[in-house]
C-alpha cells in the first residue's frame, strides 16, 4: 500500500511495526466493470481498500427495490465486517475498472489482535466512533474533561437545617460554612433557602430574625442526579433561571451544585447570554441578547461541545427569548394561555434560528377579545428578534393555529380524517408541540386528545409513517457525485427519515417527550427498541445535525455560497467523518426497513 493511503484513518491507529507488516503482506488486484468482488452471505478471504475506481454496495434483499446502498471510492475500505463476522451482508460490485489493495484475512485479524485500538475501531458502535471523532477534532480534547464530567464530581456537601431553625440561625450557618444556601425538610419533602431568600424575607418580606426558616423556604427544587452530566446542570440553571441545583439520590439530598462550580469547568459565555436574556427589560435589549446566539453556537462547536448538549442549551435559551417576548407583548391577564412551539423548536433541536412554528392554546372559558391583534404583534416581534416567518403560516398570526381546547379537539379530529392531505402535515407539526410560556397543562390536555384519536389507529399511523420512504438514503452518492459541489441533502436523505420515524413510533406509544433523543430513551423503556440501536440512532442524528450545522456556519460567513444549507459535500469530509457518515446512513437504511415492517408500509 502506498504511504499516502497508510496515512489515512484507521491505518494511523497501527504501530510503525504493524504498518510495515501490512505493507509487506498485501496484494494488488484488478477488477473489470461488473465483477462481483464479494457476494452477500459469503465469507471473505480479504479486506479491500480501493486504490482507483469505484465499488457499489448492494443490498440484494432490499424490500423497496433500492438495492444500491453505497459506493466505495479511492481510499475507502470494505470487507472488514465480513472477515470479523464470517459472512458479508451486502454484495460488492465494480462500477468501473478498479484497483484494490487486498489485505489477507489472516493478516487483518492478526493486526486487530496486535493493535488494540485498530481492532476496536472495527468492532465499535456508531456511538463509540463518534466519541473518537470528537476527541480528534481541534478543541475536543481540551473540553473532554468537561464533557465527561458528572454532577457528582463537583457537587458540594449539602447543609441541612431543621425547619424550626430561625432565620438568624440560617444567616450564621451561611457565614460559618461559607455557603450560599441551606436545605430544610418540610412535610416529608426538602426545600431550599438561599442568601437571596433570607435578604428578601428580612428586608422586604416583613420577617424577623426569629421567624422559622420554613417561612421563606422554596419548596420547588430544581434537581439533578449524581450521574447526570455537568452540562445538564448548566442547562437546568438556564432553563429555570436559578444559580444552583440540588443533587438527589434515593429521594435524599446528597449535594448542591452552584453556578460558580459549573463555570469553573466551562466558559461563562453561555451563562452571560442567559443573563442578558433575563435582564432584558425591553425588546431592544432582548434583540441584542438574541443576536449573540450565533457567536455562542460557534464557540460551543469550536470547543468540541457534544451536539446533544449544544442543542439542549440553545433550546433553553431560545425558549427563554420567546417566553420573555410573550411576557412583554401579550397582556398579563392573558398569560394563562399556552404558547407552544413546534417543528425543530418543539423538539429542542433548533441550533441556528429557523422558521417560526408556533401556536396558542386558550382555556375554553378564556375571554380575550383582542387575541388576534395581540397574536399578530407577537409574530411581528419574533421577526424583529431574528425568527423568520413560516412559509406554511404555522404561526399565531394565523387563526388556524390559535384556539380554545375545544377548538383544538375539533381540528385534531378533522386533520386526522384527512390522512392524505394537509391534515396529516398539521398533525405531524402538532406532535412536536412544546410549551415555552403560559399554562403547560393546556398542552397536556390537547396532547391527550391527540393520542386518544391517533395512537391506536393503525390505518392513520400507516399514512403518518409513510413519508419516511419518500427520499432515498443517499449512500449511493459516495464517491460518485458528478457535480460534487452540489453535495447531498442531509436533511431529506438522513435527518428527516430518522426524526420522523422516531416521531411515528413515539405517537404510537403515546410518548409525551418531544426531542428525538428523549423519545429514543422512552422507546427503549417501553420495549419498542433495543438500547444499543437507540443509542446509535441518537449518535447518527447528532452527526447529521453537526455536519449540517458546520456547513450552515460556513454559509453564514459566505464561505459556501453556492451550496444549499441542507447539503454537505462528501468529498470535503475527513476519512473518519466519511466513514462515520456511511455507517450512520446504513443505520438509517436499516431503521427504514424496520419501520416498513412495523407500520406495514410495503403494502
Amino acid at each position: 500500500m502506498i504511504e499516502q493511503e497508510l496515512n489515512h484513518y484507521p491505518f494511523t491507529l497501527l504501530s510503525e511495526a504493524s504498518r510495515h507488516r501490512l505493507n509487506q503482506g498485501m496484494d494488488l488486484a484488478y477488477f473489470e466493470k461488473g465483477d462481483i468482488i464479494l457476494d452477500a452471505a459469503c465469507s471473505s478471504d480479504h479486506v479491500f481498500v480501493v486504490h482507483k475506481g469505484s465499488v457499489a454496495e448492494l443490498d440484494v434483499n432490499a424490500p423497496d427495490g433500492r438495492s444500491q446502498v453505497g459506493v466505495y471510492a479511492a481510499g475507502d475500505l470494505f470487507g472488514a465486517i465480513s472477515v470479523l463476522n464470517g459472512k458479508s451482508r451486502y454484495r460488492f460490485r465494480c462500477e468501473e475498472q478498479t484497483l484494490c489493495h487486498l489485505i489477507p484475512a489472516k493478516l487483518f485479524l492478526e493486526l486487530c489482535d496486535r493493535d488494540e485500538e485498530f481492532g476496536r475501531y472495527f468492532r465499535q458502535t456508531l456511538a463509540e466512533k463518534s466519541q473518537r471523532l470528537a476527541e480528534r477534532r481541534e478543541g475536543g480534547v481540551t473540553l473532554a474533561g468537561f464533557m465527561l464530567a458528572r454532577v457528582e464530581q463537583c457537587m458540594r456537601e449539602p447543609t441541612i437545617m431543621p425547619p424550626d431553625a430561625s432565620l438568624r440561625d440560617a444567616v450564621e450557618t451561611l457565614k460559618r460554612y461559607g455557603v450560599d444556601s441551606v436545605l430544610t425538610e418540610m412535610d416529608g419533602h426538602f426545600a431550599i433557602v438561599t442568601k437571596t431568600d433570607l435578604l428578601t424575607g428580612l428586608v422586604m418580606g416583613g420577617h424577623s430574625a426569629d421567624d422559622a426558616l420554613s417561612s421563606v423556604a422554596e419548596t420547588k427544587l430544581v434537581t439533578a442526579l449524581p450521574e447526570d452530566y455537568l452540562f445538564t446542570a448548566l442547562t437546568l440553571m438556564t432553563r429555570h433561571k436559578v444559580a444552583r441545583v440540588v443533587v438527589m439520590a434515593h429521594d435524599q439530598p446528597v449535594g448542591v451544585v452552584e453556578l460558580t462550580d459549573v463555570l469553573s469547568f466551562f466558559s461563562s459565555r453561555s451563562y452571560v447570554v442567559g443573563l442578558e436574556i433575563e435582564k432584558a427589560e425591553d425588546l431592544d435589549a432582548l434583540r441584542m441578547a438574541s443576536e449573540r446566539l450565533p457567536d455562542l453556537i460557534q464557540a460551543l462547536m469550536a470547543q468540541g461541545v457534544k451536539m446533544r448538549f449544544a442543542m439542549d442549551l440553545l433550546a433553553a435559551l431560545n425558549g427563554r427569548i420567546m417566553a420573555k417576548a410573550f411576557e412583554m407583548v401579550i397582556p398579563a391577564e392573558q398569560h394563562s394561555a399556552c404558547l407552544i412551539v413546534m417543528g425543530s423548536e418543539g423538539r429542542g433541536e433548533q441550533i441556528l434560528k429557523t422558521d417560526q412554528d408556533n401556536g396558542l392554546i386558550l382555556g375554553d372559558h378564556q375571554d380575550w377579545p383582542r387575541c388576534q391583534q395581540d397574536a399578530n404583534q407577537f409574530t411581528e416581534t419574533l421577526l424583529t428578534l431574528g425568527y423568520p416567518p413560516c412559509p406554511g403560516k404555522v404561526m399565531v398570526s394565523n387563526p388556524q393555529w390559535v384556539g380554545t381546547q375545544s377548538q383544538w379537539r375539533e381540528r385534531i379530529y378533522d386533520w386526522a380524517g384527512d390522512a392524505g392531505g394537509e391534515g396529516m402535515i398539521h398533525i405531524t407539526t402538532l406532535v412536536d408541540a412544546h410549551c415555552v410560556a403560559g399554562s403547560s397543562h393546556l398542552l397536556d390536555e390537547v396532547r391527550t386528545i391527540l393520542f386518544d384519536r391517533c395512537s391506536d389507529d393503525d390505518v392513520f399511523l400507516r399514512h403518518f409513517a409513510r413519508p419516511i420512504l419518500q427520499f432515498a438514503t443517499p449512500l449511493n452518492l459516495f464517491g460518485s457525485l458528478k457535480k460534487p459541489q452540489h453535495g447531498i441533502d442531509i436533511k431529506k436523505g438522513a435527518l428527516f427519515p430518522l426524526v420522523h420515524g422516531v416521531r411515528a413510533m413515539a405517537l404510537q406509544c403515546r410518548i409525551k417527550e418531544t426531542s428525538t433523543l428523549a423519545r429514543l430513551e422512552k422507546l427503549v423503556e417501553a420495549g419498542a427498541m433495543e438500547a444499543r440501536f437507540a443509542e446509535d440512532l441518537g449518535e447518527a442524528m447528532e452527526l447529521f445535525s453537526e455536519l449540517r450545522l458546520n456547513h450552515q456556519l460556513e454559509n453564514l460567513h459566505g464561505d459556501e455560497m453556492n451550496i444549499p444549507g441542507n447539503h454537505i459535500v462528501v468529498q470535503k469530509l475527513s476519512s473518519l467523518e466519511r466513514d462515520l457518515l456511511r455507517d450512520a446512513l446504513h443505520l438509517v437504511s436499516d431503521f427504514k426497513q424496520r419501520l416498513s415492517r412495523r407500520f406495514h408500509l410495503e403494502y
